[in-house]
């Protein structure tokens, strides 16, 4: 947390929130995604009129301050089912109302994935057909492990993309990385495709050179603490 509060200019602390919907969930191999429900807790946060929700496995490459001049619903296309949105980053409206209504939804229809994603879509529903200044270009929410589907497109987009997406079950703080060789590992060898190597290394240089100090003090600080208490 104190690490937290050195980057942030404000932590929130919530209690989770389970969809506890292991049918579902078991579709997609992912039984831990119940928890993601705690994200509808971010609807709370009503002393802020318009906020960018970012899941904690994306990596921001740039500035993205113009996702404030969208409007709720904003969020860009899923791959794996472009007519749902990926609910890894969206612009939303603080609302206790909005707030009401999600938890009234999810307990009254669940959520057809058993995750957050999925609950969303269904309460969004319009989100394919309406607005389409509401879809966010892929470039805002790149999916980091589908971009060898289309590579061409990723050959001539890719180097635009502002928030690269780490989907799965296995995040970056999973592999291992050589800080001599710069090189990411999994396992001892490396692995995955070539674009998703360069986004893996990217996180692990900008871990590496800019968390990882932050640790390294609050931990020597800890220990100092802790040494000043026997």
């Amino acid at each position: 947390r104190s690490v937290l509060r050195s980057v942030f200019h404000e932590v929130i602390e919530v209690g989770a929130l389970d969809s506890a919907d292991s049918v579902r969930l078991a579709l997609v191999q992912r039984p831990e995604l119940g928890v993601t429900f705690t994200k509808l807790h971010c609807w709370t946060l009503t002393q802020y009129s318009k906020c960018v929700f970012m899941d904690a496995d994306t990596l921001v490459l740039c500035n993205v301050d113009e996702l404030f001049d969208r409007e709720e619903f904003s969020a860009a296309p899923d791959s794996g089912w472009p007519d749902c949105f990926n609910s890894g980053v969206f612009v939303f409206r603080p609302s206790l109302k909005t707030y009401h209504l999600l938890l009234q939804f999810a307990e009254e229809h669940g959520s057809f994935d058993g995750g957050d994603q999925g609950l969303l879509n269904s309460f969004f529903s319009n989100w394919a057909t309406t607005d389409i200044d509401k879809h966010l270009p892929f470039i805002y929410n790149l999916s980091s492990n589908a971009v060898y589907t289309y590579v061409p497109a990723f050959k001539h987009f890719g180097r635009d993309a502002k928030v690269v997406h780490f989907l799965g079950s296995i995040k970056p703080w999973n592999y291992k990385y050589n800080l001599q060789t710069r090189k990411v590992m999994q396992d001892g060898t490396t692995s995955g495709s070539l674009h998703q190597l360069s986004f893996l290394a990217l996180w692990w240089n900008i871990y590496s050179a800019s968390i990882l100090p932050l640790l390294e003090k609050t931990q020597k600080m800890e220990e100092s603490e802790s040494e000043e208490w026997k």
